[in-house]
């Protein structure tokens, strides 16, 4: 027998999760609630430490610890010279560049708190960001200076703005500013009764389906997310971490920066993604990790062949998302030694590991270990959109294999805490109570997962996502992969439409296909590859698709227009019973919706 499976179990993949577990808790465990031990103490020690080693690289420059610390510094000094402190907060709303983790560095150490703005913002989301943040400043740089001056009059409270690179318009040049200012560190009296219940920083929700939600950040939370990145990933000072996510969110801003700062390694920074220039970069920037979104990847495998793709000395690409046919073939295509796909919410308490890669799921729990974790699955009706409860009026776990929503026990812990958003009646929504006994309160993910019997956990579906067709529940998540299957499709996008007075919603399609796509053989591919439920009824070609700064898709526009040709201006294809897919004109959309087919 072969020692590594004896009684069954599969001890080389209980070792490598151990292992695994052991260097993040290494990391966090010190992390204490109520602790006066605050995120620039971290980055400050790791200064102290490896002062003359690079630590920030950006467009051909290069900053050293020491030069990063300084430059916080100056912020800090700038900060107090405006009268800010412990309850201030500054906006952040540039793209990537290193001013921008220096500026929240440096206003850390001082006690005030950053919002992280997602630079492609405009208009009525911008303003409501920049309000609900209670920002009394502004800092911008010439890329962003004209959307910040488009809504400057519509805001709630004046916000005083200051540029980097020159302005557009009645900003204050922040460059000049800074120079007067001493890059010495400012005393830690200052941050006296601060301690990591404190708020660090705020980081915004995506917004894709309606304004964004400003999440709390104590320092607690983002210690956990830094710490946990460098001991989750076993960065090392001889690491170099590619980061082309923006800084304004928590797995560039804050797992990867973590990841390389902390431990006297260095980050290489990017502006954006290029999918062209990606692998030139890693190369010729000696990189040794980089941080995705799972759709980053889809774009690389979507590339053409590139010279420099194997020529790497890549150990390790960390993040999330990552779809598991995407996750093969960037492995076999781009020989990555390992993938480290993670689980967490920016806002939540649930975090989990996939420490030993196993492809398509999202991280494991060993059933010995189950007791010390605090998250559930539990039984979920998709049409009320609400967990089920039973005769005692409890929430019912759900069984090994199937689908339910994961909840998050709240607790007073590093890990169970749950901090909410500005927004106290949106920290409400989130909070499930009464769930296994009377009083508990436990954080709703909002996403559908399932457990299999090794305790592998499986991504299903965002809540809302997930529709119900002929009495059946249908992954949008699950049948985008197997669309994705097929000869041609670059990227899929699934979600369910409404047709007439039909229960239920139908599936539709958004697809971006290549030359090779040939929609007279879908059908039959489909047929084979889904249940009949779960196939799309409809199906729409796009030359590319809208998603966010974080490469989340934009599905709600999608859905408004439904398979309505009266909207939808690109090639638009119903399953016909008998013909496979034909093109909807408006005879046959008129038709559909009297009931000339049997759906």
């Amino acid at each position: 027998m072969d020692v590594s499976t004896r009684g069954g179990r599969d001890w080389g993949r209980d070792w490598r999760f151990v292992r695994g577990l052991f260097n993040t808790l290494f990391w966090v465990a010190p992390i204490k609630p109520h602790s006066p031990v605050l995120t620039c103490d971290d980055i400050e020690r790791a200064v102290d430490k490896y002062g003359p080693s690079r630590a920030i690289t950006f467009e051909g420059t290069t900053w050293t610890y020491a030069e990063f610390d300084a430059r916080a510094n100056r912020y800090a000094h700038w900060g107090l010279e405006q009268g800010l402190g412990r309850g201030s907060t500054v906006a952040l709303f540039m793209p990537n560049r290193p001013d921008y983790l220096a500026a929240w560095y440096g206003l850390s150490k001082i006690g005030a708190a950053a919002a992280l703005i997602n630079n492609n913002l405009i208009g009525a989301q911008l303003a409501h960001c920049l309000s609900i943040s209670e920002s009394d400043h502004v800092l911008l740089d010439g890329e962003t200076a004209a959307a910040f001056e488009a809504v400057r009059d519509t805001l709630a409270r004046p916000v005083t703005a200051w540029a980097l690179d020159g302005g557009w318009g009645d900003e204050r040049d922040l460059d000049a500013a800074l120079a007067d200012y001493a890059t010495t560190r400012p005393d830690k009296a200052l941050r006296k009764g601060l301690t990591t219940n404190d708020l660090s920083l705020y980081i915004f929700t995506s917004g894709t389906t309606g304004l964004p939600k400003a999440a709390r950040m104590t320092h607690m939370r983002t210690k956990l997310y830094m710490r946990g990145f460098a001991g989750s990933t076993g960065a090392t000072k001889d690491d170099r971490i590619y980061i082309v996510l923006p800084l304004y969110h928590a797995t560039g801003g804050l797992c990867a920066v973590g990841a390389g700062l902390l431990t006297g390694g260095s980050i290489v920074l990017k502006k954006k993604f290029s999918a062209s220039q990606f692998w030139d970069d890693i190369v010729s920037e000696g990189c040794t990790m980089f941080v995705y979104i799972g759709e980053l990847c889809r774009y690389l495998v979507n590339q053409p062949v590139r010279p420099n793709e194997r020529a790497h000395h890549l150990r390790l690409a960390f993040g999330n998302g990552l779809r598991p046919d995407v996750w093969q073939t960037m492995l076999d295509r781009f020989h990555i030694p390992r993938v480290l796909e993670f689980y967490g919410a920016t806002e939540g308490n649930v975090s989990m590991f996939n420490y030993d890669g196993k492809v398509g799921s999202i991280g494991r729990v060993p059933k010995w270990l189950k007791k010390r974790f605090n998250f559930v699955l539990v039984k979920f009706d998709v049409e009320a959109e609400a967990p089920v409860r039973g005769p005692d009026g409890c929430c019912i776990p759900c069984p090994v294999g199937e689908a339910g929503e994961c909840l998050g026990a709240i607790g007073e812990d590093v890990r169970s805490s749950y901090s909410g958003y500005a927004d106290k009646a949106a920290s409400e929504k989130k909070i499930l109570r009464d769930v296994f006994e009377k009083g508990d309160a436990w954080f709703r993910t909002g996403d559908l997962m399932r457990e299999d019997e090794e305790g592998y956990f499986y991504f299903v579906d965002r809540i809302g996502d997930t529709f119900r067709w002929k009495g059946e529940n249908v992954s949008t998540n699950e049948v985008a992969e197997h669309l994705s299957g097929f000869e041609g499709v670059k990227e899929a996008i699934v979600y369910g439409v409404r047709v007439g007075d039909l229960d239920g919603r139908a599936g539709m399609a958004s697809i971006v296909a290549g030359p090779e796509f040939d929609i007279s053989r879908l059908a039959a591919f489909v047929d084979c590859a889904l249940p009949a439920y779960s196939r799309p009824l409809f199906v729409r070609l796009r030359p590319e698709v809208e998603t966010t700064g974080t490469f989340k898709y934009r599905k709600l526009d999608l859905v408004e227009d439904g398979f309505d040709p009266g909207k939808v201006r690109e090639p638009l294809y119903f399953k016909d019973p008998e013909a496979g897919y034909v093109p909807v004109t408006r005879e046959l959309y008129e038709r559909i919706l009297a009931g000339g087919f049997r759906l």
